[in-house]
């Protein structure tokens, strides 16, 4: 991932709460993008499974009617 992220300009998208805490634990991640649905599910893994890194809230914005995108980067 670390030669991915060197040959590439602009995002990498990443999804799992399994692939972005090997990726946060590595200090890859620049930015978090959470898009916050107004849905309530039953089961599923949190995105943070572990410890939670300390986060800074640069941004929002509403997508859609019902979408809001909060984009954090590491504090």
């Amino acid at each position: 991932m670390r030669k991915l992220k060197a040959e590439r300009d602009g995002d990498i998208a990443v999804a799992g709460p399994d692939l972005a805490r090997s990726l946060t634990e590595l200090g890859l991640i620049d930015e978090y993008r959470i898009y916050l649905h107004p849905v309530v599910l039953g089961r599923g893994k949190p995105y943070f499974a572990g410890p939670r890194p300390p986060l800074r809230l640069m941004a929002h914005e509403r997508i859609d009617e019902d979408v809001i995108r909060l984009t954090y980067v590491p504090a």
